[in-house]
């Protein structure tokens, strides 16, 4: 366990240290994970993220250093930024899983493109109806239609997030092929996402949304 530089208490978090109060400067290189305390996983309990949350937001609040120095006041706001930045990709299934596959070296985005080949087929039939539906997004029975998509492509994503994690748990070994299948289905998030995101655009009377 590392020990404050100031007053060589043992550190509970790099952010801080809770003995003498000072807000310490984060390693560049110190992960979302390592930053909350967190062991590198796909699982990552709301409520243990919540806990380490408050814990840690005590620690860098720029509201408990407006007195310190301004070197501290300074690592207290560059600190918080850091934490919630953190804290919105640990609670974030698909920016989590993102982030894991790329730090074990697997593919993003623009390296591997392609989604499960199953899904392809799917994506057929559901920009069929989307297209209809935005020539005339009011007719009762495009709307009807949406209504439906709506619901099928929410439990597709269900779907698809419970795929990514069976695939992300146990973590693979850095690079392994199983990271390119990850990204496949990350990709198919995507797709469900903007998808749902159309949807409630033309079922609000704004067709411009794409």
């Amino acid at each position: 366990m590392r020990s404050c530089p100031h007053c060589q208490a043992a550190l509970e978090s790099p952010l801080g240290c809770r003995a003498c109060g000072r807000v310490l400067a984060l390693d560049d290189g110190l992960t979302p994970f390592e930053l909350f305390g967190l062991p590198l996983a796909f699982d990552a309990p709301a409520e243990a993220v919540k806990r380490r949350l408050v814990q840690s937001t005590r620690l860098v609040h720029p509201d408990f250093h407006a007195q310190a120095s301004a070197e501290q006041r300074a690592l207290a706001e560059q600190s918080s930024a850091r934490l919630n930045e953190a804290h919105a990709l640990l609670t974030d299934d698909v920016a989590r899983a993102d982030w894991i596959v790329r730090h074990l070296g697997g593919p993003d985005e623009n390296a591997e493109r392609e989604m499960p080949r199953a899904f392809l087929l799917e994506v057929l039939e559901w920009n069929e109806t989307l297209e209809t539906a935005r020539a005339e997004p009011e007719s009762p029975a495009n709307r009807a239609a949406l209504a439906t998509l709506s619901t099928e492509l929410d439990e597709r994503r269900v779907a698809a997030l419970a795929n990514v994690a069976r695939r992300l748990t146990p973590l693979p070994a850095r690079a392994a092929p199983e990271l390119r299948a990850v990204r496949q289905e990350l990709n198919a998030l995507r797709y469900l996402d903007r998808a749902l995101a159309e949807i409630a655009a033309l079922r609000a009377g704004n067709p411009a949304h794409r």
